[in-house]
């Protein structure tokens, strides 16, 4: 096995540990900005819409960012033979939420981003180079009248800027 196995993966079955890990120390590209975390949902895209109102007025950037990895399964590990890409998956969630979020062509401030991992992490490590991080308050996961997603709810304690959390609309 190639890497560096991490203290958390040492009891794992060596097939789940990720030999490729992503790497949560990435810098995102410009000055610091906004960064709207999207999954796809009704949350996230009236996340997207609120921030970009924001952005104009604080004149800052506006990041719209999809969090990705790939799954695992239970037989074994995730089989790249099958006919979906979580990587193509990323990229038509922040097209989709920036198409539903501008009336005309997306502003020239705006970037549709994807980085490889889990949401939380991911988007706690973007915060150190954020003014703020704006989330929709509950995305796809499977617990109905919670007030505040788990990712939200996580990024809002641990963040190391201001979290915005958007409630539909």
């Amino acid at each position: 096995m190639s890497g560096v196995v991490s203290p958390e993966d040492a009891d794992m079955p060596e097939i789940l540990i990720d030999p490729d890990p992503p790497d949560l120390d990435e810098e995102p590209p410009g000055s610091p900005a906004i960064v709207v975390g999207v999954d796809g949902s009704d949350s996230s895209v009236a996340a997207v819409r609120y921030a970009a109102g924001l952005a104009p007025a604080l004149n800052l950037p506006l990041h719209v960012l999809s969090v990705w990895d790939y799954p695992t399964f239970m037989d074994g590990g995730f089989s790249p033979a099958l006919d979906w890409s979580p990587l193509d998956d990323a990229k038509r969630i922040v097209r989709e939420a920036a198409l539903a979020s501008f009336d005309e062509a997306p502003p020239d401030w705006l970037t549709l981003r994807t980085r490889r991992g889990r949401p939380t992490e991911v988007l706690i490590a973007e915060s150190r180079y954020a003014e703020m991080i704006v989330l929709g308050s509950r995305g796809h996961g499977g617990f109905v009248g919670l007030l505040l997603g788990s990712v939200s709810a996580a990024c809002a304690e641990h963040a190391h800027c201001p979290v915005l959390v958007v409630h539909g609309r």
